[in-house]
C-alpha cells in the first residue's frame, strides 16, 4: 500500500467528564482538516462527534465517569469517526435510535442525539451490549 492511500488514524482517550465534549468536538474537527472539508461539513461532524460523547457521559456511564474511546480514520474523501464506551450499553438499540426516545430519568434529554446523527453523517451504525458499553460508528464522505 502506497503512502497516499495509507489510512491516518487519530485515536484519544477521553475521561468521561461533559467538559471534554468540547475538546472532542474541535479535536476532530482539527484532525479532518487534512480532507479540506467546507465550513458545513465541518460543522456537521462536530454536532455528531458531541452528540456521541454526550450519550456516551451521560448514558452511557450514567454521570458516574468512565473512559471515552475516539478513533477518527481518514481513508481517501472518507470520514470515519468512532465513539466508545464501556459503560452500561444499551438493551433495544432499534428503540434507542427511535427520535424522542430517553432514557434520562430527569426528561432534560431530548432523546434526539441519534437523530441528529444520522442527520449529520453519510452513514451510522451502534453496537452495543448490555454492561459492555456502546460503540457509535459514523462515516461522512468530505465532497472536495
Amino acid at each position: 500500500m502506497s503512502e497516499q492511500n495509507k489510512p491516518e488514524i487519530l485515536k484519544m482517550e477521553l475521561e468521561a467528564l461533559s467538559q471534554n465534549e468540547e475538546f472532542a468536538r474541535v479535536a476532530v474537527a482539527v484532525f479532518m482538516a487534512r480532507l479540506d472539508p467546507t465550513l458545513e461539513e465541518v460543522e456537521d461532524v462536530k454536532t455528531a462527534v458531541s452528540e456521541a460523547v454526550t450519550n456516551a457521559v451521560i448514558h452511557g456511564y450514567q454521570g458516574k465517569g468512565g473512559i471515552i474511546y475516539i478513533e477518527v480514520t481518514v481513508e481517501g474523501q472518507e470520514l470515519t469517526v468512532s465513539v466508545r464506551d464501556t459503560g452500561i450499553g444499551i438493551t433495544d438499540i432499534k428503540q434507542a435510535m427511535e427520535p424522542m426516545f430517553t432514557t434520562d430519568p430527569d426528561g432534560v434529554r431530548s432523546g434526539m442525539g441519534f437523530s441528529f446523527m444520522e442527520a449529520f453523517m453519510d452513514q451510522v451504525e451502534v453496537k452495543s451490549e448490555p454492561d459492555k458499553g456502546t460503540a457509535v460508528i459514523m462515516k461522512k464522505k468530505i465532497s472536495r
